[in-house]
C-alpha cells in the first residue's frame, strides 16, 4: 500500500514538472504583443533611403488592432490582438498615396521590421510640358534669444583729495606709503540706476601732483549697478576722474544662418532648441525668395516634417514636390 502511494506521488510530481517545462517552452515561443519597424525610401544609396511618414501599416487576417501610421522618422508600432507563436507566417501591408503598394510576407519574431517603398513618380519630373523648376542656393534662417548688454550711455564723475604737501606724518594716519609724509583720503561712487550696470569702469588722477597719489580700492573694476573708488594723496591737492559705460541687460534675438544637406530629392537640417522664425531662403527659378516655415511647415515646393530628439533639438526634412528639382 505504501509503495503504491509513493508511486502515485512520484508520478504526480513528474507530471507536474514536465507540464511546467512544456508551459515555459510554449510561452517562450510566443511573440511579444507588438511588432516594431521602420519604412524608408527604396534606393541603392543608403544616404537617400529617407524615412517615409504617413504610411498606413496593416496586418492581414485581423491579427492586429487596426492599421497604424508611420511617424516622421518612418517608425511604426503595430499592436497584435493576441500573442502569436514565433515563426508564424504574417503578411504586413504598407500603403501610401505617393508610393507603390507593398505587401511583405514574413514571420512573427523578435526583430525589427525594416521595409523600403518605391515612389510612384520621381519628384523632379516636369508637369505636363512645363520644365521642372530649379531650387538652389538654399539657406536655413532662424533666430535664438540670448541675454545681451546694450550700451545706453556713459557716466563721468570727478572728485578731489585735498592735502598740503611736505608735512611730516609723525605717525598720524593716513601717511604716504613709506610713512614719511602726511596724506589725505577721499572716495566717490556712481549709481547706474535700476536695471542697469556699469562696464569698463576706470579711475585716474588727472590734475595735481599725480605722481604722489595712489588708487586705494579697485572695486569699481568689477562693475555692477554701483561702483566706488578711493584714493590716497600725500602731496598737494589732486583731482581724480571716474568713468564707466552704462549697459542695460535685455533678452534679444540673434539671427543665424545654416546650410541643409541634400540627399536625392530631400534636404535635411537640424536646429537647436527654442529657435524662432524658422524660414528657408532659396533661389527659385533664378529669384531669391524667403519662405517662412511656420508651425505647419508649409512650403510651396516641398513637403516638410520635423521630429524632436531627446535633447530637444529638432530634425527637419523637406522632400521636393513634383515639378521641382534641386540645382545641380
Amino acid at each position: 500500500m505504501e509503495r503504491s502511494q509513493k508511486f502515485f506521488t512520484v508520478t504526480a510530481i513528474v507530471v507536474t514538472v514536465v507540464s511546467a517545462v512544456l508551459l515555459v517552452v510554449y510561452l517562450q515561443r510566443r511573440h511579444p504583443t507588438t511588432l516594431q519597424g521602420a519604412v524608408t525610401l527604396q534606393d541603392s544609396d543608403t544616404r537617400k533611403q529617407l524615412p517615409i511618414a504617413g504610411v498606413e501599416v496593416t496586418a492581414v487576417d485581423g491579427v492586429a488592432n487596426g492599421p497604424v501610421n508611420t511617424d516622421s522618422s518612418g517608425y511604426f508600432k503595430l499592436r497584435l490582438q493576441q500573442r502569436l507563436l514565433k515563426t508564424r507566417p504574417i503578411i504586413l501591408q504598407f500603403r501610401h498615396p505617393d508610393y507603390h503598394p507593398l505587401d511583405v510576407k514574413d514571420v512573427v519574431g523578435d526583430k525589427l521590421y525594416v521595409v523600403h517603398m518605391v515612389p510612384l513618380a520621381r519628384k523632379e519630373e516636369s508637369i505636363g510640358n512645363q520644365p521642372a523648376v530649379t531650387v538652389g542656393n538654399i539657406r536655413v534662417r532662424y533666430s535664438t534669444k540670448a541675454l545681451r548688454s546694450v550700451n545706453i550711455g556713459s557716466a563721468v564723475k570727478t572728485f578731489q583729495v585735498e592735502n598740503v604737501g611736505n608735512i611730516p606724518c609723525k605717525g598720524q594716519t593716513p601717511c604716504s606709503p613709506d610713512g614719511k609724509w602726511k596724506a589725505a583720503m577721499a572716495s566717490a561712487s556712481l549709481d547706474a540706476g535700476p536695471g542697469n550696470e556699469f562696464h569698463n569702469a576706470r579711475v585716474s588722477c588727472i590734475a595735481g601732483p599725480c605722481a604722489f597719489t595712489k588708487i586705494e580700492s579697485d572695486d569699481f573694476t568689477e562693475g555692477g549697478r554701483t561702483i566706488s573708488a578711493s584714493a590716497r594723496n600725500w602731496s598737494d591737492t589732486a583731482t581724480f576722474l571716474m568713468e564707466a559705460e552704462v549697459s542695460h541687460p535685455m533678452v534679444s534675438p540673434i539671427d543665424h544662418q545654416s546650410y541643409p544637406v541634400i540627399f536625392g530629392q530631400a534636404l535635411n537640417f537640424t536646429l537647436p532648441p527654442a529657435v524662432e522664425g524658422v524660414s528657408i531662403e532659396a533661389d527659385l527659378a533664378g529669384e531669391t525668395i524667403i519662405f517662412p516655415l511656420g508651425p505647419e511647415l508649409i512650403l510651396s515646393w516641398a513637403n516638410c516634417n520635423a521630429r524632436v530628439n531627446r535633447d530637444q533639438t529638432r530634425v527637419y526634412r523637406c522632400e521636393l514636390k513634383r515639378g521641382y528639382r534641386f540645382k545641380g
